[in-house]
C-alpha cells in the first residue's frame, strides 16, 4: 500500500485495510475501534518469544513453544463438531495437532505426511498426551516462525497473528506530517516526532515504559489537542459581538444589604468577572465552579438583577422542578416587588403555561424559572439577555456551545457547577468557557463533623437519630441499592426503609431511582415542609437543593463510594444555621484504598483537596459526572502522573493565543485527535 502523505489514511473506515472484513471490522467496533487511527492506541501488552525450539519431550504446558515435528497419521471424524487430529512426532515423542473449524484439504496442505515441519502455539495437556490446538503458526520455513512477537490484549475472534498482521500493516504504511509543535516544546520531548513515537510505542523493547520521550511527546499531543478545541471555541465566542449592558449596581446593593451574611472575596470576584463580562461588548460564556454551599446561586441571582436593569430576560434553568421551584421562592424574598418572577415547570396547568408564555412574549416577565423545558420552540422570549444553568456540570463541549448559540448574539450565559474538578483538568473539562472559582465557604456555614462508625454499631446510631429528631432535625439515610443483592453485600433502600419505619413509625419516607417522578417531587416537598423526619434514599438527592432542616446523613456502605460523590451527599446537609452531622457506615474489613478515602472525608471539608485526591486513589475518568461531562477520554495522558504536561500544555495555549492568528499548523492535530461534530466548525 501507497504511503500517503495526509491524515484520510488513518481516519480511514477499518475495511480498507488488507485482510480486514465486516465481521473482523464488527468484533474491532464493539471495542472501540472504528478506524484506522484507533488501533495506534491499542497497546501492546507484553510479547511472546518464539525463538528456540524445544524438543517434545522438553514441552510445559501452559506455554507457547515451538516445535519441528512430522506428520504421521490423520484423523477426520465424521461426526460433525468433533475437531480434527494430526499425531505428529519427533525423536523424543508425540504431539497431537488438534484443529476446530479447519477442512482436510487445508491440513494436509500445511502438514503433509513424513514431512518436517515446525509448529508453534501453547501446549497443553490431553489424558496425559501434549496436544497443540489450532497452533499459530505452522511452517516448512522455520526462520517465519523464530522470532518474537508483540502480544496485544486481543478481542475475541481474533487470532493473535492475524492482529499483528493488521497492526504491522498499519505501521508500514504509517503517514508522515510535518512537525506542529513548537521548537521549544519539542525539546521537552528530545525532539521525537510524531511518526518515531508511534513506531517505538509499538516496538516490544519499550513495553511499560510510560516515562520515555516518545510516550510523553504522544501523551502532550493529544492533551493540547483537546485544549486547542476549547480553545478556539471559546475565542469564536468571544468574537461574537453584543450589545454592552449598563446597570448603575444599585439593585446589586440593596439585595446585599438585604443578606443576613457578608459575601466571602470569592464571590465578590465572581461578581467583578460576571459584572466586566456583561458591560464589555463580547458575549459572556462563563462557569462559576464552586463547592457545594459556596453561595454560587446568590451571585447568578445578583448578577441576574443587573441584567434585569439593562432591560433583559433572564431565563434561569434548574435540573429539577423542586430545585426551580427553591431557586423563585428566594427569589421572590430577595428581589424588589417591581420585578416580575414565574416559574414554568411542567406541572403548571393549561392556564398558566399560557400565561407565562404570554408574559414573556411582550417582555412583561423580568426572570422566569423552570426546568430545560424553558428552552423549547414554542417559548418566544421578548429580549432574552442572560442565560443561567444550575448543576449542569454534565454538559458537553458540543452542548455548551448549542446553548451559547440561544437567545442571539446579545444573550450572556452563565453556568453553575457544584462538582470540583482538580486543577490539572479545569482546561480539559472547561477549557471552552472563562472560569470563576468560589472556593471560600460563607462565614455562617459551619463545617460538617464527619464520623465513621462501624455496621456493627447501628444501635449507636439509631439512639443519635432519635436524639436528633427530638430536636426537631431531619434525617437523610443513603443506601447503594434498590434491592438486595446476591453479589453485593450492600444493604438495600427497601428493606432499610423497613427497618426504620418499625422504630419511627409514619416518620420515614422512602425514595430510589425507580420512584414515579410525581411521587418522587411529592415525597421531597413533604420532606421539605417537615411531614416527615427521616428520608432513606439512594443517591438520587445528590442535586443541590436545599433541606435547612436536614443536619444529618447516614450513608450505608460509604466505603464502596467515590470520594467526590461522598462529599456531594454530604453537601446535602448543614443548609441551615445548625451544626451538621455526617455519619460513614462501614464494614470492619476495608481495603487500603477505602480507608484511606474514609480519612480523608473526615478530615476534609475543602471539595478541590478531595477531588484531587479521588483522582489520585481512582483515576480521572470515574470522578462523579466526568464520563457525561465533555472530558476527553484520554489513551495515554494521566492527569495524576502526567500533571506536569497538563501544565506545559496549558501555557502553550496562552502562547498560541497570543503569538498565532491561525492554527492551520495544528490541523492534523486536530483532525486526528478530536473527531467530535464541533471541529467543523473549527478547521
Amino acid at each position: 500500500m501507497k504511503k500517503m502523505n495526509n491524515y484520510d489514511y488513518l481516519l480511514s473506515d477499518l475495511t480498507k485495510l488488507k485482510g480486514v472484513g465486516k465481521k473482523t471490522t464488527d468484533i474491532l467496533k464493539k471495542k472501540k475501534i472504528n478506524n484506522i487511527f484507533d488501533l495506534l492506541w491499542r497497546l501492546p501488552q507484553s510479547y511472546i518469544d518464539r525463538k528456540g525450539q524445544t524438543k517434545i519431550n522438553e514441552l510445559k504446558a501452559g506455554q507457547v513453544q515451538t516445535i519441528k515435528v512430522f506428520a504421521k497419521k490423520y484423523n477426520f471424524p465424521r461426526i460433525r463438531n468433533l475437531p480434527n487430529r494430526v499425531n505428529c512426532e519427533d525423536e523424543t515423542g508425540k504431539i497431537d495437532c488438534i484443529f476446530f473449524n479447519s477442512y482436510e484439504g487445508y491440513i494436509k496442505k500445511i502438514l503433509p505426511l513424513n514431512e518436517e515441519v515446525t509448529i508453534s502455539g501453547k501446549i497443553n495437556v490431553y489424558n496425559k498426551k501434549y496436544q497443540i490446538t489450532n497452533p499459530t503458526y505452522i511452517s516448512k520455513d522455520s526462520s517465519i516462525i523464530e522470532k518474537t512477537h508483540t502480544k496485544y490484549n486481543l478481542t475475541e475472534g481474533i487470532n493473535e497473528k492475524n492482529y499483528n498482521k493488521i497492526i504491522d500493516q498499519v505501521l508500514k504504511n504509517l503517514p508522515f506530517f510535518d512537525e506542529w509543535l513548537d521548537k521549544k516544546i519539542l525539546l521537552n520531548f528530545n525532539n521525537e516526532t510524531w511518526n518515531n513515537s508511534i513506531l517505538k510505542l509499538h516496538d516490544i523493547k519499550n513495553i511499560g515504559d510510560f516515562k520515555s520521550d516518545f510516550y510523553r511527546r504522544l501523551a502532550f499531543d493529544e492533551i493540547l489537542a483537546s485544549f486547542l478545541i476549547s480553545s478556539e471555541i471559546r475565542k469564536k465566542i468571544k468574537k461574537i459581538k453584543k450589545k454592552s449592558k449598563n446597570f448603575s449596581e444599585i439593585l446589586f446593593k440593596k439585595i446585599v444589604n438585604k443578606l443576613n451574611f457578608n459575601l466571602t472575596n470569592d464571590q465578590f470576584n465572581a461578581l467583578e468577572d460576571i459584572n466586566n463580562d456583561m458591560r464589555s461588548k463580547s458575549k459572556m460564556f462563563r462557569l462559576i465552579q464552586g463547592d457545594v454551599g459556596s453561595g454560587k446561586t446568590i451571585v447568578a441571582l445578583i448578577t441576574a438583577l443587573n441584567a434585569i436593569e439593562s432591560g433583559y430576560q433572564v431565563a434561569f434553568m434548574a435540573p429539577t422542578e423542586i430545585l426551580a421551584k427553591q431557586h423563585f421562592n428566594l427569589t421572590k424574598n430577595l428581589f424588589p416587588n417591581n420585578i416580575n418572577i414565574q416559574i414554568l415547570t411542567g406541572k403548571s396547568d393549561y392556564f398558566t403555561k399560557k400565561k407565562v408564555n404570554e408574559l414573556i412574549s411582550t417582555n412583561k416577565c423580568n426572570i422566569v424559572f423552570g426546568t430545560h423545558s424553558l428552552f423549547q420552540k414554542k417559548i418566544n422570549f421578548k429580549k432574552l439577555g442572560y442565560i443561567i444553568i444550575d448543576e449542569q456540570h454534565k454538559f458537553g463541549v458540543k452542548q455548551r456551545k448549542q446553548l451559547s448559540d440561544k437567545g442571539g448574539n446579545d444573550c450572556d450565559v452563565l453556568l453553575m457547577s457544584a462538582t470540583p474538578i482538580p486543577r490539572t483538568l479545569i482546561m480539559s473539562v472547561y477549557g471552552d468557557m472563562d472560569i470563576s472559582i468560589i472556593k471560600e465557604k460563607p462565614k455562617h456555614r459551619k463545617e460538617i463533623r464527619t464520623y465513621s462508625k462501624l455496621e456493627s454499631k447501628i444501635d449507636d446510631v439509631i439512639k443519635f437519630v432519635k436524639y436528633e429528631i427530638k430536636n426537631k432535625n431531619q434525617v437523610f439515610w443513603v443506601c447503594p441499592l434498590i434491592d438486595e443483592s446476591k453479589k453485593i453485600d450492600h444493604q438495600s433502600a427497601i428493606k432499610k426503609f423497613e427497618f426504620l419505619n418499625n422504630i419511627f413509625p409514619k416518620k420515614v419516607a422512602l425514595l430510589h431511582g425507580k420512584t414515579d417522578q410525581d411521587e418522587k417531587q411529592k415525597i421531597l416537598n413533604d420532606f421539605l415542609n417537615r411531614k416527615f423526619q427521616i428520608l432513606v434514599s439512594t443517591t438520587v438527592i445528590e442535586v443541590g437543593i436545599d433541606f435547612p432542616h436536614a443536619n444529618v446523613i447516614i450513608i450505608e456502605n460509604a466505603n464502596k463510594f467515590g470520594l467526590s460523590q461522598l462529599h456531594q451527599l454530604r453537601g446535602r446537609v448543614g443548609r441551615g444555621n445548625k451544626k451538621a452531622t455526617c455519619i460513614l457506615l462501614i464494614k470492619s474489613t476495608l481495603s487500603v484504598n477505602a480507608k484511606k478515602r474514609i480519612n480523608i472525608l473526615k478530615n476534609s471539608n475543602d471539595g478541590f483537596v478531595i477531588s484531587e485526591e479521588d483522582m489520585k486513589i481512582r483515576g480521572f475518568g470515574d470522578l462523579l459526572g466526568f464520563k457525561q461531562s465533555g472530558i476527553k477520554n484520554f489513551k495515554l495522558a494521566d492527569p495524576v502522573h502526567n500533571e506536569d504536561l497538563f501544565m506545559l500544555a496549558e501555557n502553550e495555549i496562552k502562547r498560541i493565543e497570543k503569538d498565532e492568528k491561525d492554527i492551520q499548523r495544528y490541523k492534523v492535530l486536530l483532525k486526528l485527535y478530536d473527531q467530535a461534530d464541533i471541529i467543523n466548525d473549527i478547521i
